[in-house]
């Protein structure tokens, strides 16, 4: 932010989350004057991001390999393999949710304690879920996904994927996603980013903001496949297509 007279804070130096050979340090939002959803917006211009309430961006003492990436909507187009995302799902069903709904969890828990045995966040729990998806800063969306499954008794509809969406000034930041394993074939997660795209056009957004993409680490890699994108190095964005990308 540009007023001089706003408080920051900065951690101490921990080993970092994505890349093991290297350390991590975050650059932290302390003032409660940039405590609401217009400041927020502006933050996230600046490449930061939040958890819960806390807005944070990196600042790492000898790496910068953590660039913060965002969509340009209305120029975006397609690649093959995400034309075929969408065909391969165009059965399915999108509805969209301004609060947090009773059936969320039991999807969250299955894909944490399937997916992500791995991560800080295994095992799932309640107590958790709402933590980490409680905020004051932004009005919040939920894209949900659902399939159609027929069985003898007719057609009954299930809840496969959920897009947690914050809703921004110049557009909206893609917060988390979680789905149904079962569907993991399905590259849910691909084709959640190409709804929440759509979504973004159809509310005259100009951006999608992907979070921080780390090309050396093999869970955060993947945000650099939907061109044209800008990325904020320098403390400007830069404007990357698909042309630039080596």
């Amino acid at each position: 932010m540009k007023d001089p007279n706003y408080q920051f804070g900065v951690t101490a130096i921990f080993p970092c989350s994505y890349l093991p050979d290297e350390e991590e340090r975050l650059l932290i939002v302390v003032d409660e004057r940039l405590q609401n959803n217009q400041s927020y917006s502006m933050l996230m211009m600046e490449g930061f991001r939040r958890s819960s309430d806390q807005s944070y961006r990196p600042y790492c003492p000898s790496c910068q390999k953590c660039q913060s990436i965002r969509v340009l909507v209305e120029q975006f187009k397609p690649s093959k393999s995400q034309k075929r995302s969408l065909k391969r799902n165009q059965s399915l069903n999108i509805k969209t949710s301004s609060k947090v709904q009773d059936n969320y969890y039991e999807l969250y828990e299955r894909y944490i304690n399937t997916c992500h045995k791995n991560s800080s966040m295994y095992p799932a729990n309640k107590a958790q879920f709402h933590s980490f998806l409680s905020n004051s800063l932004a009005k919040q969306m939920f894209i949900e996904t659902w399939h159609n499954e027929e069985s003898e008794f007719g057609t009954k509809q299930k809840l496969v994927c959920v897009a947690v969406i914050d809703i921004l000034l110049n557009g909206l930041s893609a917060v988390y996603t979680f789905y149904h394993p079962d569907y993991r074939s399905s590259g849910l997660g691909v084709y959640s980013i190409l709804t929440q795209i759509k979504t973004c056009q159809q509310l005259s957004l100009p951006y999608l903001y992907l979070g921080y993409q780390i090309d050396d680490c093999q869970k955060m890699n993947y945000k650099d496949r939907y061109f044209p994108y800008e990325t904020y190095v320098n403390s400007q964005w830069e404007f990357i297509n698909k042309t630039d990308k080596k």
